[in-house]
């Protein structure tokens, strides 16, 4: 029984670093590809666009593509985790109840300050 917490308490710490993890990622992703409003999302042709151009066009669409697809999986993740979590709260057992608040608890204290760093 003494495992079973340990592990939920782990998961719920789990759970709560991966939120800090995506909300970083998410802040980077921000930082790195700002918003361009001047330039419409349609492809440019061969005339209008010069090499050098259409290259750094679509090394930004790889990157975002790659930043899009490392946050998805990062939310189905958590997820995941989130829905083990649940479950084990659905067991009605009262130590495991305590573990997942515990966890949780635990979790928030020590990934919450990683936001303002950096």
């Amino acid at each position: 029984m003494a495992v079973s917490v340990l592990v939920v308490l782990l998961l719920a710490v789990f759970y709560e670093s991966i939120k800090v993890g995506k909300v970083k990622l998410f802040q980077w992703s921000l930082r790195s590809h700002p918003p361009n409003h001047n330039q419409p999302l349609t492809e440019c042709t061969d005339q209008e666009s010069t090499s050098s151009g259409s290259a750094q066009a679509n090394s930004d669409r790889t990157r975002l593509f790659l930043s899009h697809l490392g946050q998805s999986l990062i939310h189905v993740v958590q997820v995941v985790i989130g829905y083990f979590v649940m479950l084990a709260v659905m067991s009605y057992n009262t130590w495991i109840f305590l573990g997942v608040i515990l966890g949780s608890a635990i979790g928030y204290y020590l990934a919450y300050p990683l936001l303002s760093v950096g």
